[in-house]
């Protein structure tokens, strides 16, 4: 067995670092908004550009050039999509362990320095939506609370200072 090079640990690791853990669902909603830019908003651009095109001299054409930075915009969502769909690891919900925290539990969480009682589902970058109550997995407060059990407290350093919590319940999301 032969030891790995230094340029081989940080390609596997950069490499690690691009999956993503998803709901079956929200791979389904990444392939359809990938579906969705490629055969309606791509063609809208590419009339755009065309009508503009047809407008004459393209060197002072400024709907021209704003179509054209549209469609770079476009098409570097797309790859951005396609790279997370191509990275991603559905997730088995019927085999996770909700006795501690992790990646799809719905947490409720006790503030001890104010005493507010919240709420928070851990879920994957591209499934967070606060709005909803669902925070990302690689947030300060997720990782803090991953693996932890109810009855721990907890400190989390956000950007504004240290939190503390106590974990009330753990539920499937």
């Amino acid at each position: 067995m032969g030891f790995f090079s230094f340029n081989q640990i940080e390609n596997w690791r950069t490499n690690m670092s691009k999956l993503s853990y998803i709901t079956e669902g929200g791979l389904k909603k990444l392939i359809a908004e990938v579906d969705q830019l490629k055969t309606k908003e791509r063609p809208r651009i590419s009339r755009e550009i065309g009508e503009a095109r047809d407008k004459g001299d393209l060197s002072e054409n400024a709907e021209y050039d704003a179509a054209k930075e549209a469609q770079g915009l476009l098409e570097f969502k797309i790859a951005q999509l396609e790279n997370t769909i191509r990275n991603a690891r559905v997730i088995d919900e019927s085999k996770l362990d909700f006795s501690a925290v992790q990646i799809l539990s719905k947490v409720k969480l006790k503030n001890l320095k104010n005493d507010a009682v919240m709420e928070y589902g851990i879920v994957s970058e591209t499934e967070a939506d606060f709005k909803i109550g669902r925070i990302s997995i690689n947030t300060p407060i997720a990782k803090g609370l991953l693996g932890k059990k109810i009855g721990d407290r907890v400190d989390v350093q956000v950007p504004s200072g240290l939190m503390q919590f106590e974990i009330l319940e753990i539920n499937p999301l």
